[in-house]
């Protein structure tokens, strides 16, 4: 009966094996999440999700294929279905007050346990409004829709009123995490977390657990140990393109501007237009009267940083290759030789597009940058573009 999930979860691209679903039916005879719907999703999710960024596809998939169950009524799964009696009495567990299953067993056992079970499950034949008590609409049960209760859960209902609801059965918590996806700044720091290389420096301001355990036991008394904290040592140089076509991308390039000054202690950035030529800036309120040569930025820093140009990298294919090419400036030498020596003084480069990866082949000057930098050094920004691109530079 599980076979069109494991088939919608390949349609939706979740890479589960043949194994993986096997492992899942046996968890299933096993009885591990029998009778309650949310250990039911958890169990299929530990086990055939190896992957975050594989949650959002999970939960599509897993809507459609049990999407409409909830409408199937009562007395059609009661004819269609010969229910075990213990599934039964765990039914009774949930719907009967201790009082009830009293009674039940002072009149006569099972016998009268399933009538008074059919007699509550008939009680509520269709749709129920108001109350405190059946699943339905308007009321203050915890489980229903388009009502109130400080701490429900939301059912059938297209949209949060009051955002009161623990759990919403429907609600996808892991969209941003998609590589399929632009990035955003719930993501940006997942991709550039494979850029890591981690060193102790600073002062010594973190607990040492494990020094001061030690010195306590070799002194017999308290001898709190502390050491510098561990920070991320990789040195990170940024050049981010500003203008023209990068307007509408201005949002994702702050975001990730912003995560990389989080992620990385060592980061240095400049600013250029289009492409890269004699002169950088910090500034872009004094870009023309505050400019740093690029010839001082090769200089200054050394080949152990990892060199990052963020640009869409599309405009005329003069502006790479001519001296006087610019659209702004008289440029005394061609675009391409400036590249070419950020390329030679930083071999680990890379450049990041903004632009849909799709698009590239269409756009001369995207395929002259790659010639320069490599192929494989160019990656879109998406979350598995980023980490294709620290794999890159790692």
């Amino acid at each position: 009966m599980f076979l069109p999930f494991f088939d919608n979860l390949r349609r939706a691209n979740v890479p589960v094996s043949l194994r993986e679903f096997l492992a899942f039916l046996e968890g299933m005879k096993a009885g591990l999440a029998t009778y309650d719907i949310e250990a039911f999703y958890f169990l299929a999710r530990a086990i055939m999700v190896k992957d975050e960024r594989h949650l959002d596809r999970f939960d599509q998939a897993f809507a459609a294929t049990f999407e409409g169950l909830e409408h199937i009524p009562d007395s059609a799964v009661m004819d269609a279905v010969d229910v075990p009696a213990d599934w039964l009495t765990k039914m009774a567990e949930k719907h009967l007050s201790a009082e009830e299953k009293a009674e039940i067993d002072a009149l006569g056992g099972f016998d009268k346990l399933m009538e008074t079970l059919k007699k509550r499950l008939e009680e509520q034949k269709g749709r129920h409004q108001g109350g405190s008590k059946w699943v339905g609409t308007a009321g203050t049960s915890p489980f229903g829709a388009y009502g109130y209760n400080p701490e429900g859960v939301r059912i059938g209902q297209n949209e949060s009123r009051h955002q009161r609801a623990v759990k919403v059965w429907d609600k996808r918590e892991f969209r941003n995490l998609d590589d399929s996806v632009e990035l955003g700044t719930r993501n940006i720091k997942v991709a550039l977390k494979r850029l890591r290389r981690w060193a102790r420096d600073g002062a010594d301001e973190e607990l040492d657990l494990h020094g001061t355990i030690r010195k306590t036991a070799e002194k017999g008394y308290l001898d709190v140990q502390t050491r510098p904290e561990r920070r991320n040592a990789v040195k990170v140089l940024l050049f981010l393109d500003v203008g023209g076509s990068m307007d509408p991308h201005i949002k994702v390039v702050e975001e990730l501007f912003s995560a990389a000054k989080v992620e990385f202690k060592h980061l240095e950035h400049f600013y250029f237009h289009n492409c890269l030529y004699e002169g950088v800036w910090r500034d872009n309120r004094r870009r023309w009267n505050a400019q740093t040569p690029t010839w001082e930025v090769l200089r200054t820093y050394g080949s152990d940083y990892k060199c990052i140009f963020v640009g869409d990298a599309s405009m005329s294919p003069y502006e790479i290759a001519y001296p006087g090419g610019a659209n702004e400036h008289m440029n005394p030498e061609a675009g391409s030789t400036w590249l070419a020596r950020a390329r030679d003084q930083w071999p680990n480069h890379l450049w990041i597009n903004p632009l849909p990866e799709k698009y590239w082949p269409y756009t001369q000057s995207i395929e002259m940058i790659q010639d320069i930098f490599g192929a494989d050094r160019m990656v879109p920004m998406t979350l598995s573009g980023i980490e294709r691109g620290m794999k890159v530079l790692t």
